[in-house]
């Protein structure tokens, strides 16, 4: 409230002023990258991301399958197609394995992807070491989607360092969800100078250096305004205490749920330390006796809100994706995996005729994409579900969710 006080004296109500000034200079310091750019929303800050990248149409760029779409919609916004990989089961992120043999395929057939990013899922970063080192060998700039991940660190060289630091650009998310907010925005961040400059200078309306209005390009309205930097800055001061407080929740409901049979919680990665964001937990209905809806429509009627893990990108409608030939040659022999990846187009087409009379109608479109792998990615979307995670619950609370869950039971 003070920094937001200070904003409105100074009568810097608009985009741009001191406290985007501040939380920048406070942001870079905080995570170890030292340039930064204050924006809009971490969509805005990949979307700029690819766009100084040069992706364009009939490029193709790689990212995770187990993600927000707005991990992915900067990518159809530059006329891209987006190649989908699956994630691992030890950390949930993208698995390097599949990215490194998707790489040795692309390379065999003469069409590298333009970039590649990896998502920081649920606060835990990615493998971005193993990435970084795959991708080096071919010369693809990594951008590091760690909206989720302010705060959580991953090792290299032995020390701990912040989520992102080490790609060629990282956005960060400072939405109303998220683990510290500005109500809505995002940064991007670079060990390159020159990059976050072009960045700053795209999201001011690409407005070149004359006392009139003009502009010799096209840029973008990205810029954060004065008053959500003010946010900002106080709620950076209690970053490490919000994530010493997600983890203890995250502790509490594993104290109290990790021993019941058929429920697991996501796993921490070996060389990192997540900011646990949210508290994500695995039911396996034949061992629990009721699964993932069952004890979120039990929760939901107690007016507790729960959701389930991200649905995968390649089964969301509005992607039309195509398998590689040997995982589609795996699908046919799986008949339940082939159902799955089947209703993604089905129950699609099935919407938009029931809402229009006919296919396709609506406006809406469909969009080109290929899907590596997917298996994992679906299994824990099935399985998955987010129990609420917010910093200001109480113990009462919890033991409240517990109690719903573990009657769920049967």
């Amino acid at each position: 409230m003070r920094f937001v006080g200070e904003a409105f004296e100074s009568n810097y109500i608009a985009p741009l002023g001191p406290m985007v000034d501040a939380f920048e200079k406070e942001f870079a310091e905080k995570i170890g990258i030292p340039h930064v750019v204050a924006l809009s929303s971490g969509t805005a800050a990949l979307h700029l991301a690819l766009k100084m990248l040069g992706v364009g149409a009939g490029d193709e760029v790689i990212a995770s399958s187990l993600t927000f779409i707005g991990s992915v919609t900067p990518i159809i916004f530059q006329s891209a197609t987006p190649v989908f990989i699956d994630c691992d089961r030890d950390t949930w992120n993208m698995d390097p394995g599949i990215l490194e043999a998707e790489l040795r395929e692309c390379k065999r057939r003469g069409r590298l992807p333009k970039a590649v990013i990896p998502t920081d899922l649920y606060g835990q970063c990615c493998n971005l070491k193993r990435i970084l080192d795959i991708c080096n060998e071919y010369n693809i700039p990594v951008i590091c989607d760690s909206a989720e991940a302010v705060g959580a660190t991953y090792k290299r060289d032995g020390k701990f360092i912040h989520a992102g630091k080490g790609a060629k650009l990282a956005a960060f998310s400072f939405n109303g969800n998220k683990i510290i907010t500005t109500s809505g925005g995002g940064m991007l961040a670079s060990d390159s100078k020159e990059l976050i400059d072009r960045a700053c200078f795209l999201s001011q309306q690409a407005r070149d250096p004359f006392p009139h209005y003009e502009h010799t390009e096209i840029g973008y309205n990205y810029r954060m305004s004065n008053i959500l930097a003010a946010i900002g800055r106080g709620q950076l001061k209690v970053l490490d205490e919000r994530v010493k407080r997600k983890r203890e929740i995250f502790e509490y409901y594993k104290e109290n749920l990790g021993g019941v049979p058929g429920i697991k919680f996501m796993p921490e990665a070996d060389y990192g330390r997540s900011n646990r964001w949210l508290t994500v937990i695995l039911i396996t209905p034949e061992e629990f006796g009721a699964d993932r809806e069952i004890v979120r429509l039990a929760l939901e009627a107690e007016n507790i809100e729960s959701r389930p893990v991200w649905k995968p990108m390649h089964l969301q409608p509005v992607f039309e994706c195509e398998k590689e030939a040997g995982q589609a040659r795996n699908a046919r022999k799986d008949k339940k995996a082939r159902r799955r990846y089947s209703l993604s187009v089905t129950g699609y087409e099935k919407d938009v005729k029931s809402e229009t009379g006919e296919k396709g109608g609506l406006g809406k479109k469909r969009y080109k994409a290929r899907v590596v792998g997917g298996e994992v990615a679906e299994d824990l979307f099935n399985s998955g579900l987010c129990l609420p995670s917010g910093t200001v619950m109480s113990e009462q609370d919890l033991d409240r969710i517990i109690d719903i869950i573990r009657k769920c039971k049967k």
